[in-house]
């Protein structure tokens, strides 16, 4: 049985050309050597497996060879590893200092790698620090870590320092995508991707993914088999939630969403997933922002159709409500639940229960929503065979009538309507009926349909202060003294048409809430504009200068004069 190696240690790069996404910091260093400008203390920081040990192993073989065809081992005596992680102590880092006093005996320089070199102790960093600055001609130190800030600053300072990036998904694709060609396997663009992001950036995890990927399904990799070996939620599932939350089918999400955690799949890992793609149908809206998209061909086609589907608006708030339950999910005692209502919230942004049947009200539902009324379907009877009954009509009118019928009666005051007296009895459905109950209903309700054609008088701060402290003395000679009281505690300030109040608990915010159609009812009338709206907000510091409690009263009194502390106790007196 021939002996298996890792693809990590197969196809680990000799040259710096074969190092995948660290293109900036090879080309640094090949000008360097070509140049003779190369540092005799190197520091290569940055994630794991990206390539600081593969880097400093091709610059050590390099540095020697002077581009002669030379075999490398004639140099491996040259060449000298450390593990910083089982040799941190200052004994090993004395005979290293004293190991390069000797010149080399082939080549020009002793070059030493101390990977790890983060957990060295502390009295081996100050051993190390007189040799680190000046080091013999002949040596040059290349020390790799990925934690470059627990490393101390004296050792940062003499050392030239090279950060590695994270590879780039596109990269690490491509390089697996050389790899499964030179081993003979098929693998799908979709496949290679999915391992590419599950490596995190990390050239060497990805390697260690694809070997795993292919033992399990051989030499014709497919994305079916990639997910369902790596155990991470497919395209498809987010695919098919959001057709369903875009058609309202909250029944099915949730057994989506249960079979999806009978798989296996954490919660909080669908949800955040959720959030992505919605992201990532955000992005594909827009031609600018589509070359963000992180995916295959295959699937980038498929965010560019159902990004058709599903509008700006909707992703917006979808992406806000995934993103709540993600950032709520650990702290959640029912985290299920949590997710499920997320779910349930997401499939009812597009639902509107009025819109279906909006044809078959005399006024459109929006108006009855925001004046609190519930509307009443009309019931429009079939066409009768005897045509010539007086107790219906010859014909049911048609919609488009009904609705001029409506625009006529958009006026700003309701006017008198004498209605003749007639023995025809007349149809709920006619023209003249409908005129009649809409005038009746203006009467009652004393509004106006049309309310792009209301008042907007302009007026000033001050106009609505003396409006407010009128509004004040009404309601306390009613006898409302705590409303009165609490809309006397703030200002009120006038930006455009919005009038700002800040109170000092959440207490006074809703009591004035409770009152506020009254409130804007009275200065709306009383300044001529009907555009004008309500913002409050609490300001819990304000509550400070409050004084609610006996104990409180006095501490005010007692800070205006403290000659009353004196009077208490005096003549000691209990507050």
């Amino acid at each position: 049985m021939e002996h298996f190696v890792v693809s990590a240690r197969k196809y680990r790069p000799q040259t710096f050309k074969d190092v995948v996404g660290q293109q900036a910091i090879t080309n640094t260093l090949l000008n360097a050597i070509e140049n003779n400008h190369l540092a005799q203390a190197l520091l290569f920081t940055g994630p794991r497996g990206v390539g600081k040990t593969t880097c400093a192993r091709i610059l050590a073989k390099m540095i020697n060879s002077d581009d002669a065809e030379t075999n490398d081992e004639d140099f491996a005596f040259n060449i000298f590893e450390l593990d910083a992680a089982s040799n941190n102590s200052v004994d090993d880092i004395r005979s290293l200092t004293d190991q390069v006093r000797i010149p080399p005996q082939v080549g020009k320089y002793k070059v030493y790698i101390i990977d790890e070199v983060h957990m060295l102790s502390q009295a081996a960093f100050n051993a190390f620090l007189k040799t680190l600055e000046e080091p013999p001609k002949h040596c040059i130190f290349i020390l790799a870590t990925t934690e470059k800030h627990k490393i101390i600053p004296t050792i940062l300072s003499r050392c030239q320092i090279f950060d590695f990036k994270r590879i780039t998904v596109k990269d690490a694709k491509g390089y697996l995508k050389y790899i499964a060609e030179e081993q003979g396997i098929t693998a799908e663009d979709d496949a290679l991707h999915i391992i590419a992001q599950k490596a995190d950036g990390a050239m060497r995890d990805a390697l260690s993914i694809f070997d795993r990927v292919v033992s399990f399904s051989g030499k014709n990799l497919t994305r079916q088999a990639v997910t369902e070996n790596l155990n991470v939620l497919d395209y498809e599932t987010y695919f098919t939630s959001t057709e369903l939350i875009l058609e309202n089918k909250i029944p099915e999400l949730l057994l989506q969403f249960n079979s999806t955690l009978s798989k296996g799949f954490d919660g909080h890992h669908f949800i955040a997933g959720l959030a992505s793609h919605f992201r990532d149908l955000l992005v594909s809206k827009t031609e600018e922002t589509i070359d963000l998209l992180e995916v295959g061909e295959q699937t980038k086609n498929k965010y560019l159709e159902q990004s058709k589907k599903a509008s700006q608006e909707f992703l917006l708030k979808g992406i806000n409500l995934a993103n709540d339950c993600d950032l709520k999910y650990k702290t959640s005692k029912n985290q299920r639940l949590l997710v499920e209502l997320c779910l349930m919230q997401l499939a009812s942004i597009t639902f509107d229960g009025e819109k279906k049947n909006s044809r078959h009200y005399i006024i459109p539902p929006s108006y009855f929503k925001k004046k609190g009324i519930t509307p009443i379907p009309v019931i429009v009877p079939d066409k009768p065979a005897n045509n010539n009954n007086n107790d219906v009509l010859e014909s049911t009118p048609k919609i488009e009538e009904v609705e001029t019928a409506i625009a006529e009666l958009q006026v700003k005051e309701p006017t008198k309507i004498i209605l003749k007296q007639e023995n025809k009895r007349t149809s709920g459905l006619s023209l003249s009926s409908i005129k009649a109950k809409k005038e009746h209903l203006i009467r009652q309700m004393d509004v106006v349909i049309d309310e792009e054609n209301l008042p907007k008088d302009p007026f000033t701060e001050e106009q609505l202060i003396q409006t407010w402290n009128d509004y004040v003395k009404t309601i306390e000679e009613k006898g409302q003294y705590n409303l009165a009281s609490i809309l006397s505690i703030d200002t009120p300030k006038l930006e455009n048409t919005t009038i700002h109040l800040e109170f000092p608990n959440a207490t006074n915010k809703v009591e004035v809430e409770r009152q506020q159609y009254d409130l804007l009812k009275f200065v709306r009338k009383a300044l001529n504009n009907f555009d004008i709206n309500l913002s409050i907000s609490v300001n819990e510091v304000l509550e400070k200068k409050y004084a609610y409690t006996t104990i409180e009263k006095y501490e005010k009194l007692k800070d205006k004069n403290p000659n009353i502390d004196i009077l208490r106790k005096t003549f000691n007196l209990d507050v």
